[in-house]
């Protein structure tokens, strides 16, 4: 009889306990099993040809942000302007990984918005971005010399993330090296 009239008090004060834990996170950062690690290794034809190719390789030796995008994506052109703006403020190519997408459609959509990219990386099964851990577009990352991803960006990039976070980390990893 006494579990009976405890046990339902147990439960309760567990449930407020997470929901308090719960409120004192921000439900805007989401934790990636990436960060710290190497970029995942992909090999991929260029938007603009099948006989060009990019891989992983060209991470090395420079800081890169890394943008995942669709042409298909609302979000995607609402962060279109502040990737161009995150390139010229601080120098670091923006490398494109076009997901799940069709040649002529993102061809289309570069020529109508302009195209900040250094190279643009065609990914139209979406595995390379499976790879990388993209649970839907856009997602940035930023991936050091070394290769490594020291942060990412999931959803559209907000002014506010630009100027708080992202350029000062993209010029925090420029300084460092």
């Amino acid at each position: 009889m006494r579990w009976r009239l405890i046990m339902p008090v147990v439960v309760v004060f567990a449930l407020i306990v997470m929901l308090g834990y719960g409120l004192t996170r921000n439900p805007s950062e989401l934790p990636s099993a990436f960060i710290g690690k190497p970029a995942p290794s992909f090999d991929l034809p260029t938007l603009d040809s099948d006989r060009e190719r990019i891989t992983d390789a060209a991470f090395q030796g420079s800081i890169t942000l890394v943008n995942v995008w669709a042409s298909w994506c609302v979000a995607c052109r609402a962060e279109h302007e502040l990737i161009t703006e995150i390139s010229r403020r601080t120098g670091v190519p923006v490398v494109g990984l076009n997901y799940k997408d069709t040649r002529e459609a993102a061809l289309r959509w570069l020529g109508r918005y302009g195209n900040p990219f250094a190279v643009v990386a065609f990914d139209p099964a979406g595995e390379v971005g499976i790879d990388w851990g993209v649970a839907a577009v856009p997602e940035t990352f930023v991936v050091d010399r070394d290769g490594t991803i020291r942060y990412k960006v999931v959803g559209a990039i907000t002014r506010e993330e630009m100027n708080d976070t992202l350029i000062p980390k993209l010029r925090q990893l420029k300084q460092a090296s």
